[in-house]
This record gives structure tokens, sequence and C-alpha cells, in this order.
């Protein structure tokens, strides 16, 4: 009997500022090109998908796929607060109208991770004025969107810069910030104090918490104002937290920050989208590094399959709301690793479902190799390759295995010989 349920989704997420390119009036733009950037390379054209997106969206669905997940850019449709560029609702219009052409469902994120760069200006995630601001492009948006998405997720990773912060990479406090070259670039650039620069993707203060909470469910509310049918909820980087011996409390500290207390705010949300790509271990003075001889990935951590089910089940355990997977893959050059890797997350996912988690879907990141942030182009998780030169699309083995899967609803799991 096949573990999947029917419908059941199966898909592939992106993400507008890592594919669409060009995306000049958002904060990460900004962050790309101020002096003491922490980013690899700037984004530039990315892949072009703003361009692209029919013969993508055409391409996805000739793989086997019934699920394409994409996110609006608030900076190109709210290009000044309060002014909506009707041009551009109408291109994301066009984008699900292409997604419904071919029997696509839409998965829309409203919010990832970028902002546009005027709400950086005025404190961005840490100021009180947001919620209503995210509130009022979630209402302007679904007023010439909303009847063609058909699950609408709020705000990416709310909660991965609390991850972050227990790395060691980024979530400095305000005071902090003057002492950090591409904060006081920012603050420059912008004509601020650093003290203020609260872009979304690295904030991690309890006044970021409070406001990113707060334009969630003031988000859900206006999405929902429009279509109380529509389901909606949040989509969180949740890593699996392990604790090594004597790092039990760490550990614990970590989960409660990074995952649990997001987890209980979703508890009145019709689902909670998880996003895993691995896990963390704590010792007794903070994060370990993977134990030597270990399997890892092209950004050196380890590949930890098993994360996908164990963060699953701590969300069904704590939200206790339907589990949508919006994001699991791996950043590897070895596409038979990325098969493997799959097949056992998707293993993972099974049972799962057999012992009764309620999961509606499964999204691999990503549909192209892309733009991953901080990383630049150099961490692969696509499905299908691209020539950033020529931006010609190649589907890898792993698109076409995992189409299969899709076809067949999870019946074919089985990991092919390949020869790449």
């Amino acid at each position: 009997m096949n573990a999947f349920p029917d419908g059941f989704g199966w898909g592939v997420a992106t993400a507008g500022h890592q594919v669409e390119g060009n995306n000049t009036n958002s904060d990460i733009w900004l962050l790309e090109h101020v002096p003491g950037t922490i980013f690899a390379e700037p984004s530039g054209d990315a892949v072009d998908h703003y361009h692209r997106y029919r013969d993508d969206i055409a391409l996805v669905a000739s793989l086997g796929f019934d699920t394409f997940r994409f996110s609006l850019e608030w900076a190109r449709i709210e290009p000044a607060p309060g002014e909506f560029s009707v041009a551009e609702l109408d291109h994301y219009r066009d984008v699900l109208v292409a997604c419904h052409e071919h029997g696509l469902t839409p998965v829309v994120t409203f919010h990832h991770f970028a902002s546009p760069r005027w709400l950086l200006a005025d404190g961005g995630w840490e100021d009180e004025r947001t919620p209503e601001r995210f509130a009022r492009f979630c209402d302007g948006a679904m007023r010439h969107l909303g009847d063609l998405i058909g699950v609408a997720c709020t705000l990416n990773e709310p909660n991965l810069p609390y991850l972050l912060k227990a790395m060691g990479i980024t979530g400095e406090p305000p005071e902090a910030r003057v002492h950090i070259p591409v904060w006081v670039g920012v603050a420059a650039a912008l004509g601020i104090e650093p003290a203020k620069v609260a872009p979304f993707q690295f904030n991690a203060t309890e006044t970021g918490f409070a406001i990113k909470l707060a334009a969630h469910r003031a988000g859900r509310d206006a999405i929902k104002a429009i279509r109380p049918d529509l389901p909606v909820g949040w989509t969180l980087a949740n890593t699996d937290v392990q604790a090594a011996p004597g790092g039990e409390a760490v550990a614990d500290a970590v989960r409660q920050e990074a995952n649990l207390r997001f987890l209980e705010a979703s508890r009145g949300d019709d689902f909670v989208g998880i996003q895993n790509y691995g896990r963390h271990v704590f010792g007794a003075e903070g994060l370990l590094e993977p134990e030597p001889g270990v399997e890892v990935n092209q950004q050196g951590e380890e590949v930890y399959p098993e994360g996908l089910a164990h963060t699953v089940r701590e969300a069904w355990r704590v939200a206790g709301v339907p589990v949508l997977v919006t994001e699991n893959g791996l950043a590897t050059e070895d596409d038979a690793q990325r098969i493997a890797y799959t097949q056992a997350a998707l293993e993972g996912l099974a049972e799962c479902i057999a012992d009764g988690v309620d999961v509606r879907g499964y999204i691999a990141w990503t549909a192209f190799d892309n733009f991953e942030w901080i990383f630049g182009y150099r961490p692969e998780f696509g499905l299908i390759a691209v020539d950033r030169a020529t931006q010609q699309r190649t589907p890898k083995p792993s698109a076409a295995w995992l189409g299969d899967v899709a076809r067949t609803n999870g019946a074919s799991l089985a990991v092919p010989a390949l020869s790449v």
C-alpha cells in the first residue's frame, strides 16, 4: 500500500529574489552592493525567471510535478509606501495563470526574505509599523491575485536568524551593529543609524521576534479577509537540534528559541511549512563541527536526511496542525548523492505519515541552481541546472527521478543506477 495519501502534493520551490534577477528596489540588492557586504557575489540577472517563467513552469510540469512554490516580490509590487504597481501585479497574475494552465497548484509565499528598500530605511523588522504595512501589502496582493492562489505562506523562515545566531554567523543586537561593516554600509546608504538596520534574514532580536509574529498574524488575517477558504501558514527553517554529551542545556535553549516557540505560535494556522536540510549538534561550548569522515555537502555540513522526519514529527507534536514540507534538498555537485538523500528523506516522511502525522505535501528545494543568498551561486541545490551565460536549462537525473516519484504519488520510490 502506498504510504502517501491521495491528494498529496509533489512540487518544487523557488523564491523571487533568487531566480528573477534585478530586484533592484529590495533591501537584499542593497546588502549585496554596499561596502563590507557579507554576500559572496551579487544576484544580478539571477536565472532570469522573471522573463522566462512561462517556459520554466512548463518544464516543471513536464517533469511530473503538480505543485509550484514561488514568492511575490514586495519591492516590485509596492515600490513606495502605499503605492502599488498594477503592472507588477499583472506579472504575478500571469505567473499564476501559467501554473493553472499546466496543472500546477500555486503555493505562494508573500515574503521570502527580501523587503522593499524603503521598509529597511524605516527600521525594517524591528519597527512597530511593519506588521500593518505587511498586512496592507497582503491585502493589495490578494485583491489582485487571490482567486488564483492555491496555498498561501505569509513569511519564509522567520526563525532562521535565531539559528544563525546560535551558529555565530549573525544576529547582532542593535548596539553592536555600529561595529559591523555591512550594517554601517547599509546605514550610510539609507541615511540612518546602524542600530536601526534590521533586515528580515539577519534579525535575531526579541523585538524582531515580536514584529515577525505580529506581521504573520496580520498578514494571515488580511489574506483570510479576502479568501476565508484559502489555507494560510508560515514556513519555518527547522533544523534537527541535537545534543552531544554535555550539550543538553545548550541544545534545549537553541531548540526553544529557533524551533519550538515558532511552532507554538503556529497553532492557530491552517498548516505549518517545514523546511529542513539536516541537523545541528551542540556541545557544552556551542555548535560542533561534523565528525571526521562523515558525508558532507558542498558547504561542509553533514548530509543527514533523517532530519526531515525528526522535524516534521516535532512540528506535528508541538503545533498540532497539518504539515506541508515546503523545502528540503541538498547542496551538491553529485546528483546521485542528491537522489540518495531525497530517497532517505522521503522514506522517513512516509514513516511519519504511517504513524498518523498529517503531512499534506513535499516541495523540494529547489527547481533551479540559483542565487543562494550570502553564498552566491556556488551551492547547487537545483533539480535543473542553469548555464547562466546562456540561461539554458538542463534537467538533472534527480529531476526525472523525483518527477517519476511525483507521478506515482511515491509508489516508485527507488534509487536508479545512474551514469552522470
